[in-house]
């Protein structure tokens, strides 16, 4: 069984990088340097098996963690996201606001 998560549009600059982040109809700005990490994705709990002529895109993928703001006043959020590299799909994991409220846990 995978994760739960939720889909989000996301733009990056030329490097890669998140910039802006759409989730539940509204649009996001990053306004801090977003952290990146990879891991390796449970294609196994996902997929009977691997397909032929995958590359490493199927097994690993990017995970984002990325201060995002609605405006300039409202408060920062930060998002956990994952983006899987040979489908170019982004899923949020989790968001919470600066005040460590949790606002969702998606996994």
């Amino acid at each position: 069984m995978g994760f739960l998560t939720e889909g989000v549009e996301v733009d990056c600059d030329t490097g890669g990088v998140p910039v802006t982040v759409r989730w539940r109809g509204r649009g996001y700005r990053v306004v801090q340097d977003p952290v990146r990490w990879y891991e390796r994705r449970a294609w196994w709990a996902e997929d009977a098996r691997l397909p032929k002529n995958r590359g490493i895109g199927a097994v690993d993928q990017q995970m984002w963690r990325v201060q995002v703001q609605l405006t300039v006043r409202s408060e920062l959020l930060t998002l956990e996201l994952v983006h899987t590299l040979d489908t170019g799909r982004w899923r949020l994991l989790a968001a919470t606001s600066a005040s460590g409220t949790q606002v969702v846990r998606c996994a």
